[in-house]
C-alpha cells in the first residue's frame, strides 16, 4: 500500500494520464472525467472488467496486468490508488522518469479546479448519499459534475461531468484525503471509527472529521443520531451546522419510518413536514435521504421538492443489487464491509424477505478490519443472517496476518450450526444451493470480490441433483 503524500506538487496542465488501477470503481470514474475533458488516458489494472472495457470503448489505451512497458513515453501524470504497492512497475518506473505521481484524490482535486464542492464523508452510506444528491439535483433542473464511489444505477456510470458550478463528490476517509478539497457543504453520514491501519487511534480518527467538517466554507450537514458524528458535532466550531435524524432536535427530523417493502418516511424542517417513499429498503436508506434532503436545502431548495426530487434515486450497483433468481431463490449481492453496514444490508433484507429466510455469504475485507472486529462481525451475522457461509479475507492492500482467516469469524460464533466456513468458493456455492430453499435471500457481503461467486451460486442453485 502506497500512502497518499498530499503534499507533492499537482501538474498545472495535463494533456496525457497514465492511470495506475483504473479498473477501480473510484480510478475508472476519474478516468472517464479526464476523457471529457479531451485528455489522453491510458492505464492497467490487475483483471479484465466491465469497466476497463468501458473505458477502452471511449478511447483509453488499457491494459490487463501491471507491467513497466504500459506506461507511455509522453504522459505529463500517472495517477494512481493507493491499494498499490511500491513496487509496482509502472509506479517505480515513472518515479525513475521524474514524472508527477500523484493519488487518484489530487488528481479529483485538479479536475475539481476550484467549483461550488459538496463533499459526502462518513464510514457508511456515503456512496447512497452521493447517489441520491445526484438523482436529486438533476431532477430539480440542475447538470452537477460528480464522482462517486459507486455506479448510480439509473445513470449506469460512477462519475459525469455537467455544465453548472456544483460538483459532488464522494470523500474518502480511509486514507486522510478527504482534508485535501476546499469543501463548501460537508455531509457527514456518521463517523464509525474504521481504517485504523492508517489513522491509528480513534481519537485521531474523530478529530478528522472535525477538520473536515470545520474547513467547509458553507455548511456542515452532519447526523444527529449517530453516537460518532454527535461526538464530531460537539467538537465543531463551524458557524452553521444542520443536523438531520430521528432526534428530537434534529433540524430535519425523520420519523414515521415503515421499512415492509421499499422505506416510507416523514421528514419535518421549520414546521412543515412532508412524507416520502424510496424506491430502495432499509431504514438506513430513509437516514441517508435525510441527509441527502438536509444538504439540499443548505443549496437553497424548498423541503418537499427537495424530498421528490430524492424520491427518483434507484439505488447504486453493489448495493442491495439482485443477480438473479433460481429454484425460488433470490441472489443479492451488497458492498456491506463492516459490521454496522453488514447489519444496516441484512435488515434491509429482512424487511422485503417476508416469510423467506437470509443466507448470507460473508468475505471479510483487509486482515487489519478483521482482526480486530471478528467478534462484531460474527455476533452481526449470527444477530440478523439465519445462516452465514463464511469465506476467507480478500486481503486488498495488506499482506496476510497467520491466524486470521474466515474461520477466525466463524469460530466465534455463539452458535456454530449458524455459520459454515469454507474456503474454496465451488464448493461455498454448492453448500449454499443446499442449505437454500424456495423463498429464500442469498446475499454476498464485502467490498472484494465476492460478488464473483454469484454466478457459481446460481448455477448451483439451477442444477437439478442438488436438494434444497
Amino acid at each position: 500500500m502506497i500512502r497518499p503524500d498530499l503534499s507533492l506538487p499537482i501538474p498545472d496542465d495535463i494533456t496525457a494520464a497514465h492511470f495506475i488501477g483504473i479498473g477501480g470503481s473510484g480510478m475508472s470514474g476519474l478516468a472517464g472525467m479526464f476523457l471529457d475533458r479531451g485528455i489522453r488516458v491510458s492505464g492497467s489494472d490487475r483483471a479484465d472488467s466491465a469497466a476497463l472495457r468501458a473505458l477502452a470503448a471511449r478511447g483509453a489505451t488499457v491494459h490487463v496486468g501491471h507491467d513497466a512497458a504500459n506506461l507511455p513515453d509522453d504522459v505529463d501524470a500517472v495517477i494512481h490508488t493507493g491499494a498499490i504497492w511500491p513496487q509496482n512497475p509502472e509506479y517505480v518506473l515513472a518515479k525513475e522518469r521524474g514524472l508527477p505521481v500523484i493519488h487518484r484524490s489530487q488528481a479529483l482535486y485538479w479536475l475539481i479546479g476550484g467549483r461550488r464542492l459538496v463533499s459526502v464523508a462518513g464510514a457508511h452510506g456515503k456512496t447512497t448519499s452521493t447517489g441520491m444528491l445526484v438523482t436529486a439535483l438533476r431532477a430539480l433542473g440542475t447538470a452537477p459534475t460528480f464522482v462517486s464511489g459507486g455506479v448510480i444505477a439509473d445513470l449506469g456510470v460512477s462519475s459525469g461531468t455537467g455544465g453548472d458550478e456544483l460538483f459532488v463528490i464522494e470523500a474518502d476517509e480511509s486514507d486522510g484525503t478527504f482534508l485535501l478539497y476546499d469543501t463548501s457543504v460537508a455531509l457527514i453520514t456518521n463517523v464509525d471509527p474504521d481504517h485504523l491501519d492508517h489513522w491509528e487511534s480513534r481519537d485521531a480518527f474523530y478529530d478528522g472529521f472535525v477538520r473536515f467538517g470545520d474547513a467547509a466554507r458553507e455548511a456542515v450537514v452532519i447526523s444527529a443520531d449517530d453516537s460518532g458524528a454527535r461526538r464530531v458535532a460537539q467538537a465543531l466550531r463551524h458557524e452553521r451546522i444542520v443536523t438531520f435524524g430521528e432526534d428530537a432536535a434534529a433540524d430535519v427530523r425523520l420519523s414515521d419510518i415503515v421499512t415492509e417493502g421499499p422505506v416510507s418516511f416523514a421528514l419535518t424542517h421549520d414546521g412543515e413536514t412532508v412524507t416520502g417513499r424510496l424506491a430502495v429498503p432499509g431504514a438506513h436508506n430513509a437516514v441517508n435521504a435525510a441527509g441527502a434532503v438536509a444538504v439540499l436545502l443548505t443549496l437553497g431548495y424548498a423541503l418537499e421538492p427537495a424530498l421528490r426530487a430524492v424520491e427518483e434515486f434507484g439505488g447504486t450497483v453493489r448495493r442491495f443489487e439482485l443477480h438473479g433468481v433460481e429454484r425460488g431463490v433470490s441472489v443479492y449481492d451488497d458492498y456491506a464491509h463492516h459490521p454496522t453496514e453488514v447489519a444496516a444490508a441484512l435488515v434491509a433484507a429482512r424487511s422485503v424477505v417476508g416469510d423467506g429466510r437470509i443466507i448470507a455469504i460473508q468475505q471479510p475485507h483487509t486482515y487489519s478490519r478483521t482482526q480486530e472486529m471478528y467478534r462484531e462481525f460474527a455476533d452481526v451475522l449470527e444477530s440478523y443472517a439465519d445462516h452465514t457461509v463464511m469465506l476467507d479475507v480478500y486481503g486488498a492492500r495488506e499482506d496476510p496476518v497467520p491466524g486470521v482467516t474466515g474461520e477466525l469469524v466463524s469460530g466465534a460464533f455463539r452458535d456454530p450450526s449458524k455459520v459454515h466456513y469454507v474456503a474454496d468458493w465451488q464448493e461455498a456455492a454448492e453448500y449454499t444451493a443446499t442449505v437454500a430453499r424456495e423463498g429464500d435471500y442469498v446475499i454476498t457481503l464485502g467490498c472484494g470480490n465476492v460478488y464473483q461467486i454469484i454466478p457459481q451460486v446460481l448455477e448451483a442453485l439451477s442444477t437439478p441433483t442438488v436438494e434444497a
